[in-house]
């Protein structure tokens, strides 16, 4: 039976509600407590969108938290509910970063945990689900993944390219180098000349 790219998304979608599931954990996280009306804030925003713990995100949100913290998943539900509630699916990406104490991560050469480095969304959304312009629909352009930005996942080339551009620098320092050594001389030896002959 042929598989799919997108089949291994399906596949991590599918373990982790399996594993809630078993766990007896719902696939939908009860709403945090209202908090308390601000008097002096009457229109602040108090509604906050439920999460659904059966998606991409959130199954992605649950799996690195536990991987990073060796843990189960019902030990990371309320961490990754947290996430999403407030930074949405973009989370993840900050997620990622923070996982690496804090140091920026390029998905040149890391693999994007939420499309394992396609560059696309893996949930395929429509034109209107992603709000593209209109005059877009038309196009049959990709819809870049949100986390990585589409960046594209060729660690071996970016490597060889990185490789071959620090070469570079590395021979244009040493001719900078000698350059400003033989300066140097003549310069030294102009200054002994003069105080010789005074």
């Amino acid at each position: 039976m042929p598989t799919t790219v997108f089949d291994q998304f399906t596949r991590r979608t599918a373990d982790v509600t399996a594993q809630l599931a078993a766990l007896g954990i719902p696939l939908t996280a009860p709403p945090p407590t209202p908090a308390d009306p601000d008097p002096a804030d009457p229109w602040a925003n108090i509604y906050t969108a439920p999460v659904d713990r059966s998606s991409l995100a959130w199954c992605t949100a649950v799996t690195m938290l536990a991987d990073h913290h060796h843990t189960g998943i019902d030990r990371q539900v309320l961490a990754a509910d947290a996430l999403l509630r407030e930074l949405g699916i973009r989370g993840l990406a900050q997620l990622h970063s923070d996982l690496h104490a804090g140091a920026p991560v390029d998905y040149r050469f890391t693999r994007c945990p939420y499309c394992v480095g396609i560059g696309e969304d893996p949930t395929q959304p429509t034109c209107r689900e992603a709000g593209c312009a209109t005059w877009l629909e038309f196009a049959g352009h990709d819809h870049p993944c949100p986390v990585c930005h589409g960046h594209d996942h060729q660690h071996q080339w970016y490597a060889e390219e990185q490789m071959t551009e620090l070469e570079e620098l590395l021979a244009d320092a040493t001719e900078e180098r000698e350059r400003r050594a033989s300066l140097r001389h003549r310069i030294r030896a102009r200054l002994y000349n003069r105080t010789t002959r005074s």
